[in-house]
Order: C-alpha cells, then sequence, then structure tokens
C-alpha cells in the first residue's frame, strides 16, 4: 500500500499506514477547501503523516524517549515521536504540539492541533457513528470551531463510557471550548 511518506524510524503496520493516510487525506482536503496558505497546509499534512508513526512500538522502544514512568502505554506514541521529530530538526511548534499532544488534546493548541484532533475522530475508515462522523467532517471548513468543539464533546463522553481516565489536558480542552 503507498501513501504519505513516513521517517525511516517509524513503527507502523498496515493497519495503521492506511489510518494515517486516512487522516492526512482529509486534512489535506480540508486545507484545500479552506485554502489554507502553503505552509499552515503543509503543517497539516505533516502533521498527520507524523501523529502515529510510533503507533506501533513497544513501551520498551518509547519511554526511554519520552522519559515519563507513569505514562500509560497507549499515550506513548504521541509524546516519542513529537521527541524524535525534534531530534532530527522539526522545530514548527504548532507541529510538534499536535503529533505530541494529539491522543488526549491540548488546550493551547493552534489549528494544526486541532485540525489533527478531529481529523484522527473523523477520518472514514473507523466505524463508529459513521454518518454523524461523516456530517461532521463536511462541516470542518466552513464551522472549524463548532465542528471542533463537537468532536472534543465526543471524545470526552467516549473517555467517560469506556470508564477511562479523563486526563488533566483533555479536562483542561474541554474547559477552554465549551
Amino acid at each position: 500500500m503507498t501513501g504519505p511518506v513516513l521517517p525511516d524510524w517509524a513503527i507502523v503496520g498496515e493497519k495503521r499506514r492506511a489510518h494515517i493516510a486516512r487522516v492526512t487525506g482529509l486534512l489535506d482536503r480540508w486545507a484545500a477547501t479552506m485554502r489554507l496558505n502553503a505552509d499552515e497546509a503543509q503543517a497539516w499534512h505533516d502533521a498527520g503523516r507524523w501523529h502515529d508513526a510510533f503507533r506501533d512500538g513497544t513501551p520498551e522502544v518509547l519511554r526511554p524517549l519520552v522519559g515519563d514512568p507513569d505514562m500509560l502505554d497507549g499515550l506513548l506514541h504521541g509524546p516519542a515521536a513529537a521527541v524524535r521529530l525534534e531530534r532530527d530538526g522539526e522545530t514548527r511548534r504548532d507541529v510538534l504540539e499536535a503529533v505530541r499532544w494529539h491522543t488526549v488534546g491540548y488546550p493551547r493548541w493552534e489549528r494544526t492541533g486541532r485540525a489533527l484532533f478531529m481529523a484522527d475522530v473523523l477520518e472514514p475508515g473507523r466505524r463508529f457513528m459513521s454518518t454523524d462522523r461523516a456530517f461532521l467532517a463536511a462541516q470542518v471548513p466552513v464551522n472549524f470551531d463548532g465542528v471542533f468543539r463537537q468532536v472534543v464533546r465526543m471524545r470526552l463522553e467516549w473517555t467517560l463510557r469506556e470508564g477511562n481516565r479523563i486526563h488533566t489536558e483533555t479536562a483542561e480542552l474541554w474547559n477552554s471550548v465549551r
């Protein structure tokens, strides 16, 4: 399968690679429809292609990059990828913060982080709430902030329904948009 070019250090299987391609494709479509300038469109594209670059990595590989002994295993991939990108010379703060926080959210995100968060949830390969998510994805270019608020709400409701821990950043993000 072809898709976005990943770094040589990426640890992803074909299923994850397909997800990355769908997220990046959605971000590219939104950027074109919204007529973003070339720099912002590239930031969105790069955040999409890098956000899950370490998603299939083991905690033994990722935890040393992150340096947080208490972080849940399932959350290591974003921070680890951001650290690796920074080591490789990436300097765009909006891209690094988008990748670092895409799983739990971040209240001080610029538009790049918010776009990635939405694309990760709304990408068409996910099976839950397909009709609702497709509708929201189509609305992003005309109601970016409103859709973002709804996606944050969806993620928070899912977290509560699943009985998962609400992270400080997630709660702060919700409080910043409600």
